[in-house]
């Protein structure tokens, strides 16, 4: 497995591997790997001739106060995994290869769908993360990415950063990996002790309550958000962020499910301690 450092070098690389025709799967991550992102690369090595996985805690996504400092990081532990799992080539790169001095060029996707969930309270959180993806793409050169659907809202944002802009990049959403008590698999899983990793499961638990009750026939949102709240504010442990129903495919607000064709998502951000979690469910209406 060959592991890159300089944007140069992984670029050629690339170039080469495509102009010998084979195709390449991308796994943008920001390390510190888990069963989560694993998932991501079984499924990137069963459709692409090469798998390439990249590294890079991006500081362009944190905002003021934010864990970048403390975000976890563990390079030889996640070079380790990916050996195991075949995968072709690791792309490592520092923030100054990445950001060279004087840098000043940026992508955003505006509007609603950057503003709500996580955009919020994050205000340019989005514009780092297709600021640096957008770069992912002309350096690797994928001709498939990989993205967890637990990180909804970015995928949707990247889906429409890539259909406006005609990349020729195919985005793959894979679904939420799940430790065995429902968690959603996160690196910031970390931070929880064992007291705040069992009132975490209150997100997954209200997820499961809403999806219940869309499939008992509940067209509502405001009773099916205010169900989900209620359950979220009965573990004492547990901060709202958000809760939000919105479209699958561009994440405008749903009032009533009668009106969509398709599927839904269900999503939710909590703070359990000083921990921000987030988790959510897709569901077909």
């Amino acid at each position: 497995m060959l592991v890159f450092e300089n944007v140069r070098e992984m670029q050629k690389w690339s170039l080469d591997q495509k102009k010998a025709g084979k195709t390449i799967g991308l796994v943008p991550t920001m390390g510190y790997l888990h069963a989560g992102h694993l998932a991501l690369v079984k499924e990137a090595a069963k459709a692409s001739d090469i798998v390439v996985v990249s590294i890079f805690v991006n500081p362009m996504q944190f905002g003021q106060g934010e864990d970048f400092e403390e975000y976890p990081r563990d390079i030889s532990r996640d070079i380790s995994l990916l050996k195991a799992e075949n995968v072709a080539a690791v792309f490592a790169p520092s923030a100054r290869d990445m950001y060279p001095v004087g840098y000043s060029t940026f992508l955003e996707v505006t509007g609603e769908m950057t503003n709500k969930l996580c955009g919020k309270k994050r205000p340019g959180h989005f514009k780092g993360v297709t600021t640096v993806v957008s770069k992912l793409f002309n350096i690797c050169i994928p001709d498939v990415a990989y993205f967890g659907q637990k990180d909804i809202q970015q995928v949707i944002v990247i889906e429409k950063m890539v259909k406006e802009l005609n990349f020729s990049v195919k985005i793959e959403r894979v679904p939420i990996v799940r430790e065995a008590s429902g968690l959603a698999m996160s690196s910031r899983n970390v931070y929880l002790d064992e007291v705040q990793k069992e009132a975490a499961l209150v997100l997954y638990k209200a997820l499961q309550y809403a999806e219940k009750l869309i499939n008992g026939g509940e067209k509502d949102t405001a009773v099916l958000s205010k169900g989900i709240e209620s359950i979220v504010k009965a573990e004492k442990l547990a901060i709202i962020d958000y809760i939000e129903i919105v479209d699958d495919v561009d994440l405008a607000n749903v009032a009533n499910l009668s009106n969509i064709k398709g599927s839904v998502v269900i999503a939710l951000a909590v703070k359990i301690g000083s921990t921000r979690l987030i988790d959510n469910l897709v569901v077909e209406v």
